[in-house]
């Protein structure tokens, strides 16, 4: 019993371990689901995996195998292959839909393959755990470098911005014939009147650019062109 309780520490602290060093990336890159959500989902999945190993009657011990008493059949993987379809459920919630594009997929899938890690762990694999969570980091750090660097052109080069201002009725048209003309294409440009200032206006709009460092210029322009009292750029993540 001393011994399983030992093992089934290592497992877990692995786990975490793990769990943290995959999370830290998505952090780091200020993604939404970053290191709690990736910790709990490796922790959850090894502590799913060891007891559907050691917490049920198809386990065994020694010599003496204990078979499912409704069915007769050993079955250690019941309950960890559950694992797999249900975290199916918290990837769901990391992907949004903005109009034409979808932003989450590549959180969704470090959220799979943590759950992934965590089973890796609870089974007592480690070095196939070190290893997924090694390739893992690396494809989400050196591809991203591939993108930027090797592929200039490519699509992903271009990103999503949302742009939120209150400033001067007066100021609307300026701002609308502004942005217009210095991104590639603008959506949903909207301007509404304050309730609690009639001179005031919101203005919202969403818009595509693949110039991320120009973004402050077009934030100094936009305090020059009109009296803003506030501006915000807001980049959308994957």
């Amino acid at each position: 019993m001393e011994f399983f309780c030992i093992d089934y520490l290592i497992r877990i602290s692995v786990a975490l371990a793990l769990g943290f060093i995959l999370g830290l990336e998505r952090e780091l890159t200020n993604k939404y689901a970053g290191l709690r959500t990736h910790i709990l989902v490796c922790l959850g999945a090894c502590a799913f995996t060891i007891i559907s190993i050691y917490g049920f009657p198809s386990y065994a011990t020694g010599d003496n195998i204990i078979l499912d008493q409704a069915t007769g059949i050993r079955d250690t993987g019941r309950v960890a292959a559950q694992v797999v379809s249900g975290i199916g459920f918290i990837g769901a919630g990391a992907v949004l839909r903005n109009g034409p594009m979808i932003i989450g997929l590549t959180t969704a899938a470090t959220l799979w393959i943590s759950a992934a890690i965590g089973m890796t762990c609870g089974v007592g694999m480690y070095d196939v755990a070190v290893v997924t969570t090694i390739a893992s980091v690396a494809v989400l750090t050196l591809i991203r470098i591939f993108e930027r660097k090797i592929l200039p052109s490519s699509i992903k080069r271009t990103r999503r911005f949302k742009i939120t201002i209150y400033c001067n009725n007066d100021d609307v048209s300026k701002v609308q014939e502004f942005i217009s003309s210095n991104v590639l294409r603008l959506e949903d440009f909207s301007a509404k009147r304050l309730i609690e200032n009639a001179e005031k206006s919101k203005i919202t709009t969403t818009f595509e650019y693949n110039r991320k460092k120009v973004m402050k210029n077009i934030y100094n322009k936009l305090c020059e062109i009109c009296s803003a009292d506030a501006v915000t750029i807001q980049e959308f993540h994957d």
